[in-house]
């Protein structure tokens, strides 16, 4: 059964996640942040945000879910490591390769390859994500990072929040994008006609991405796009909300004979490790596929 939790706030100023790990020690941080998110835990009766700094006679509900055997199954499916430590492993991520199971991939998936490579990664018996600190789309490729336990893996999401990561994308939309440096602010949420989509809307979550022009090829621009935020689809929605939609993007934005998926590329990521503190940036290289479709377009 659900275990259920009831408190009254004593302390001013104390935030949500840390507040719930204190009451409920058999809880990471982690987990917390994830029963926030799935809207397990409300304040006031309100579902409400992991950051949130909480009053004095705030009411705090808390409900953990039982947890059911994990539907994970290690499978030995191909990594192409670019760096390994202790804490973490960077992995150059190929295109359609799913993160981690849901409706459609049950398998097969980025998690379940680790799984096989890493089998005590945090979380791996109460989560689909374990391990998991920020995502690619399916369709795309390039390199992310991956914590092996679960100190790693806080540090990690804490400079995702904190935006010190950088992240760097080589993006390909339709027409000349100009001018050739720029920035789009938009805020982004989910769709109000289509729920599976994400789209710019007045209720949604702030949102920056920055680029520049590489190069104009035919009636195509390439583009080094670097996020700020990393809100769902941010990219897509971004320069499709300003006309120029990314290529090959059948959701967002437009089909190319030249590709058989989105073009982005994860070309660049880099953070602090969490061991040392110091600062890495790892590169991956623009596919075969991708490169190809810049020959032919040319």
């Amino acid at each position: 059964m659900d275990k259920v939790y009831n408190f009254v706030v004593d302390k001013q100023g104390t935030r949500l996640d840390k507040y719930v790990v204190e009451r409920c020690p058999q809880l990471s941080r982690t987990q917390a942040q994830r029963l926030i998110v799935g809207g397990n835990i409300k304040v006031n009766d309100r579902v409400a945000k992991a950051g949130l700094k909480l009053n004095t006679g705030d009411r705090v509900n808390i409900i953990i879910p039982c947890t059911p055997p994990s539907p994970l199954v290690p499978e030995a499916i191909p990594l192409n490591i670019v760096y390994e430590d202790d804490d973490l492993l960077v992995i150059d991520k190929p295109a359609g390769l799913a993160i981690h199971p849901a409706p459609g991939h049950p398998s097969h998936t980025l998690v379940n390859a680790i799984l096989s490579y890493v089998p005590d990664l945090p979380d791996s018996n109460g989560s689909l994500r374990p391990g998991i600190v920020h995502r690619l789309d399916k369709d795309t490729s390039g390199v992310m990072v991956v914590a092996k336990n679960s100190q790693a893996q806080l540090n990690l999401i804490d400079q995702f929040k904190a935006r010190s990561v950088v992240k760097a994308y080589l993006v390909l939309v339709k027409g000349h994008l100009t001018p050739e440096d720029g920035a789009i602010e938009a805020l982004i949420g989910r769709s109000l006609r289509n729920r599976k989509r994400m789209a710019v809307v007045a209720e949604g979550r702030e949102a920056r991405t920055q680029y520049h022009v590489a190069k104009y090829i035919g009636n195509y621009t390439l583009l080094e796009v670097r996020t700020e935020t990393g809100r769902t689809h941010q990219i897509r929605v971004h320069l499709s909300a300003i006309g120029y939609p990314v290529a090959g993007d059948t959701m967002y934005g437009v089909k190319s004979a030249y590709l058989s998926r989105q073009f982005i590329h994860a070309s660049c990521l880099g953070f602090t490790l969490p061991s040392t503190g110091e600062y890495v940036e790892f590169k991956s290289e623009l596919p075969a596929d991708l490169e190809q479709a810049l020959k032919d377009i040319g």
